[in-house]
């Protein structure tokens, strides 16, 4: 694979990618409100912000699978369609966050996928499979291995997709992406599920495409691959964009911090005001949750005078019989 430089080529210095004013709503929701972008030619630019931030929706809506709501988005001064092959023909390529390759298809076979908006050839030429179609075919095949050996997966061109390592299926991605010729490339969390190697590996191959003159806006998760390879870094919070600037800019902003880690709550300022309060508080919780036993009352001390009643005997057990001299309940003493 061709070694990066960390010194981005500025042969061109025009715009690539403009995006003013991009929404997107789904019903009562907005997803994107009013986002600003540019991507200038030899440049990488990283996306970031918490999930749910609607950095993919974005991404859908430069490339055409959403329509935005408001805004345009244009490549190279000219407004970008609206259907996603249009825009991959006008040079703009992505990937996705999910792996998305043909599972059943060699490695040679699925970048040739990426050569569809490059070739002329129709039915009829397929078809008939004549001159014009052969050498059609096998410009596209030197393409892609061209490519397969930028991306390192030359010695792997008929390998079924699916069998590839994780790592290998995302390079195999880009090279489908880079097929298509783009002045362009969208990468959509590159290095989600690697591990630190294998994000080395896909830092230095961005690097490397930026280096070949072919723009990349990129989102990531990764703080330390974002600020590691981008020029400039855009943070969006709830569809918004917050903040925009150097690696070093971004990482100072305290709104960043406290959009990824949430806003500190100052205790000690709300347990400190009224201790006293606080205690009483607590006291008079537990003596209603608790109330002491009521005290025995003593006939003798009794200001009513009135004895208690007696006992009732516990169940099972016979009530004590009165004394002889006495009536027993419910008796008047008197004969008749």
């Amino acid at each position: 694979m061709t070694t990066p430089t960390r010194t981005a080529p500025r042969a061109d210095t025009g715009t690539v990618l403009e995006a003013s004013g991009v929404t997107m709503r789904f019903g009562g929701l907005t997803a994107v409100r009013g986002v600003d972008l540019t991507v200038g030619a030899g440049e990488i630019v990283g996306l970031i912000g918490p999930n749910g931030a609607g950095k993919t929706t974005f991404f859908n809506c430069l490339t055409g699978l959403y329509v935005p709501t408001e805004g345009t988005v244009s490549y190279r001064g000219t407004r970008l369609s609206r259907k996603p092959h249009l825009v991959t023909q006008a040079g703009v390529a992505r990937t996705f966050q999910n792996i998305r390759l043909f599972a059943n298809m060699t490695v040679l076979e699925n970048t040739l996928v990426g050569r569809h908006t490059r070739t002329k050839e129709g039915l009829w030429s397929a078809l008939l499979r004549g001159p014009g179609f052969k050498k059609a075919e096998r410009t596209s095949e030197e393409r892609a291995m061209e490519l397969l050996e930028f991306t390192g997966l030359a010695h792997k061109r008929d390998h079924l997709a699916r069998n590839l390592p994780y790592g290998e299926q995302r390079k195999l991605e880009i090279a489908r992406a880079l097929a298509s010729e783009p002045g362009l490339l969208l990468l959509d969390e590159p290095t989600a599920g690697m591990n630190p190697q294998e994000t080395r590996a896909t830092q230095d191959l961005v690097l490397a495409i930026r280096d070949r003159g072919t723009a990349v806006l990129v989102i990531e998760h990764d703080m330390r691959f974002i600020f590691n390879l981008c020029d400039r870094v855009a943070v969006l919070v709830q569809g918004q964009k917050l903040i925009e600037g150097t690696a070093e800019v971004v990482q100072a902003d305290e709104r960043v911090v406290a959009a990824y880690l949430g806003t500190p709550v100052d205790d000690t300022a709300h347990s400190t005001a009224n201790p006293t309060t606080t205690v009483s508080t607590a006291k008079d919780t537990t003596d209603t949750a608790n109330p002491p036993p009521p005290a025995a009352t003593d006939p003798a001390t009794d200001p009513t005078g009135a004895a208690s009643p007696p006992d009732r005997p516990a169940k099972g057990t016979t009530a004590p019989t009165p004394p002889a001299d006495q009536p027993a309940e419910g008796e008047t003493g008197e004969t008749s």
